[in-house]
C-alpha cells in the first residue's frame, strides 16, 4: 500500500516519518498549539515518536491518514492534517490539524485542508468530512467555515483535556458542497 503524497503550490503533504520527531514534539510541547487539541502538551520526545507509530499503524489498517506538511521551499516541517476515524465503507471521515506558530494565519492550513479534501472525495469516494473543535477556538471555526464546513452543533462533554471534560462542536462538508477542482 502507497502512502498517498499530495502537492500544492506552496507545500508537499507526506508519510510523516520519525525524523519528523523533533519537529512535532516542538509543535505538540507549545501549550499554545494543543490548548484547543483536545490533549496535554508533550513532555518527552518519546511521545512524538509514539504519536508518530500511532500514525502509521492507524493508516496500516485503515482508519486514517496523517501527513507531514512541509514546505516545497527547503522541506521545512510546519505541521500535521489528517483524516481520523475513516470510515470508508460509510464514506465518511473526520479531518484534523496543527501547525506550528510561527505559520498560523499564513493560509497554509487552508491549502493543505483544500488538497486533502479533494482527495479524500475524488480519491477515496468519501461523501462527508467532519471536523471536531473546541468552542473557544475562534481560528478553526473560522477557517472551517471559509472552506465550506457548516456547523452541526454542541458534543456535551466530547473532549477530555487537563483533567476536564469540554464540549466540542462538530462541523462537516459534504462531497456534493465541496468546491473541487473540475
Amino acid at each position: 500500500m502507497t502512502f498517498p503524497n499530495l502537492t500544492t503550490p506552496r507545500l508537499r503533504l507526506t508519510e510523516v516519518e520519525q525524523d519528523h520527531s523533533s519537529a512535532l514534539f516542538t509543535i505538540f510541547s507549545n501549550p499554545e498549539v494543543v490548548k484547543y487539541y483536545g490533549m496535554d502538551p508533550m513532555h518527552e520526545l518519546a511521545q512524538a515518536e509514539k504519536i508518530i507509530e500511532h500514525f502509521k499503524s492507524t493508516y496500516e489498517i485503515k482508519k486514517g491518514i496523517r501527513w507531514a506538511i512541509t514546505l516545497n521551499d527547503g522541506n521545512h516541517f510546519v505541521g500535521t492534517i489528517g483524516l481520523n476515524n475513516l470510515a470508508l465503507g460509510m464514506k465518511k471521515a473526520e479531518v484534523g490539524f496543527e501547525i506550528h506558530p510561527d505559520f498560523w494565519r499564513s493560509g497554509i492550513t487552508s491549502e493543505a485542508l483544500q488538497k486533502v479534501l479533494d482527495y479524500s472525495f475524488d480519491e477515496l469516494g468519501l461523501h462527508r468530512m467532519g471536523a471536531v473543535t473546541f468552542p473557544a477556538n475562534r481560528a478553526s471555526i473560522g477557517l472551517l467555515k471559509k472552506n465550506g464546513f457548516v456547523e452541526e452543533g454542541k458534543l456535551r462533554s466530547y473532549l477530555f483535556q487537563n483533567g476536564h471534560s469540554h464540549d466540542a462542536l462538530m462541523f462537516s462538508i459534504l462531497h456534493t458542497e465541496c468546491n473541487l477542482n473540475d
